[in-house]
């Protein structure tokens, strides 16, 4: 019998039809008969919102299956757990996810799992493994958190490239052995379809694998689940979606640029122009390729709570879903309405309450936009938080909420992470050059992208006192294709003795560019 080892050797290198070989000299073909019933599993599988003692799995099954996992703390399965299994319908285009509760905390966990077709038991799909670390608890020995973070995935043209290994910032990123990776979002690019041949700006040519999906802008709900499998082809993503958990937010690629709910587009690629339709149908495709909770689902939330151990409370927010204008006079004005929400009120008013209770050391923002940057298509689109005046305004009002109320309660150990303008950056909020003085010092470190084009640095909004640390792009103009290496990521890791917070920021090739160390304040 072949173990997990063997397994995830040949799944690692993409060479299935291997484990395909071996699972059939032992027979395993007998058990129906004929292969054509056997549900694929060939888009892998993916866990997310690991905590102490529970998580989540995904994957995605070609027909009406049933996803069946057993757990192990042994990588060779000699004691398990069977979990209850979970229905892939065609409704959500047979992705299904299965929840684990009461793991142990602090401890790695191994899975093995495998697709049912519904219409014949016993006709089953490759079985897929994979594997994860729990997160600490108040009674065990606090152990060393490691997580990375990184966005902005297929981006200006520039798709699965299988003539430089796929995805490979992935690759480097998995060497750290992370304990998760947070995708701050543009996980994909639906308004920007793909061609088989792109030329760069420098001349060279960049060579992308094509789906059907991809070659034109999504608009239905199936436009975008197609978009999301066309991710799944790469396999140095499947490799590291196999050993390391998820957590995904979403920005505006995921349904047309710079959108906002009402929003209609003038884009004669579009027959639907209503922004508001088109991120409902982008959102349902989300959920369904996501590894989220069901009440989450249900609740159609993307912010939310993770709480990974006493060290660590991660925050993910919706900088679209609940969002006012980008024009000029909303972003300016010193009232604050609905137009000038950016993570709107409801959603505001939780992150203040989650952290004003929170006992964590370290609580971590990820903002799907910077606070640092002015962000826009032009003078008169103000699509990010920051606008050009120096006091609070527009979105803004937001931010002095939000840090005046952190101020107030006493909280301290912010930081914020985010990726959207392509490159890598850090920025430190110094109270003391800022319009506002009455808030605590704080970093934003910013870092993509994952694959997608590197562009010119933006303009720093000063309003609560931005401080540039590091930049990745000095002096760099224009529009640069990945295959510059100008590809970024970011890595955290708190020290479970000092309680320290370690940002670096990485290339493509995994190279350190920039670190600072972050003491604890009491």
């Amino acid at each position: 019998m072949i173990n997990r080892r063997q397994a995830l050797k040949c799944l690692g290198y993409g060479t299935g039809q291997v484990l395909l070989n071996m699972l059939a000299s032992q027979k395993a073909t007998a058990l129906v008969s004929s292969e054509k019933l056997r549900p694929q599993a060939k888009w892998g599988a993916c866990v997310g919102e690991v905590t102490k003692n529970q998580a989540i799995l995904w994957s995605k099954s070609d027909i009406p299956a049933q996803l069946k996992v057993i757990w192990s703390l042994d990588p060779d399965f000699k004691k398990f757990e069977t979990l209850p299994y979970a229905q892939a319908l065609p409704q959500h285009d047979c992705t299904a996810r299965v929840a684990f509760h009461g793991l142990p905390a602090a401890r790695r966990i191994y899975y093995r799992a495998h697709f049912e077709n519904i219409n014949q038991l016993g006709a089953r799909s490759l079985p897929f493994f994979g594997e994860f670390n729990t997160a600490d608890d108040q009674g065990t020995i606090l152990k060393r958190i490691r997580f990375a973070w990184s966005g902005d995935s297929f981006g200006q043209g520039y798709g699965i490239n299988p003539q430089i290994g796929g995805v490979k910032i992935y690759d480097a990123i998995r060497e750290h052995a992370p304990d998760f990776f947070i995708h701050c979002g543009d996980r994909i690019y639906a308004d920007q379809p793909l061609e088989t041949i792109k030329s760069t700006p420098n001349g060279q040519r960049w060579f992308n694998l094509i789906s059907e999906p991809v070659t034109k802008v999504a608009q239905s709900v199936d436009d975008f689940r197609g978009y999301y499998q066309y991710t799944l082809m790469d396999q140095a993503t499947k490799n590291f979606y196999q050993v390391c958990p998820q957590l995904f937010a979403w920005d505006d690629h995921e349904t047309k640029n710079d959108w906002f709910p009402g929003k209609s587009i003038d884009d004669g690629r579009y027959s639907i122009n209503d922004c508001s339709v088109l991120a409902q149908n982008s959102k349902q495709a989300f959920f369904e390729y996501s590894p989220l909770s069901l009440s989450l689902i249900d609740q159609k939330k993307i912010y939310r709570k993770i709480s990974y151990g006493p060290l660590l409370d991660v925050f993910m927010l919706d900088g679209r879903s609940y969002r006012g204008t980008n024009d000029r006079d909303a972003q300016e004005s010193v009232e604050y309405t609905d137009k000038q929400a950016f993570l709107g009120e409801t959603q505001l008013n939780w992150l203040i309450e989650e952290l004003v209770h929170s006992q964590a050391v370290w609580k971590v923002l990820v903002f799907p936009q910077p606070i640092s940057l002015l962000i826009g298509t032009n003078e008169d689109d103000f699509d990010g938080i920051g606008n050009h005046s120096l006091a609070p305004a527009g979105r803004e009002l937001e931010i002095l909420k939000l840090l005046s109320s952190l101020y107030l309660a006493n909280i301290k150990n912010i930081v914020s992470l985010s990726a959207d303008v392509h490159y890598a950056a850090a920025y430190e909020f110094i109270p003391d050059q800022a319009q506002l003085k009455r808030f605590f010092p704080f970093w934003e470190f910013i870092a993509g992208p994952i694959n997608a084009a590197t562009l010119s640095a933006k303009a720093v909004d000063h309003t609560f006192g931005a401080t540039q640390r590091y930049l990745s792009v000095k002096n760099l103009k224009g529009s640069h294709s990945p295959l510059e290496g100008l590809q970024f990521y970011g890595l955290c890791e708190i020290d479970p003795e000092s309680k320290g917070l370690t940002v670096s920021l990485h290339n493509l090739y995994g190279e350190q560019l920039y670190q600072v160390t972050l003491d604890q304040q009491p």
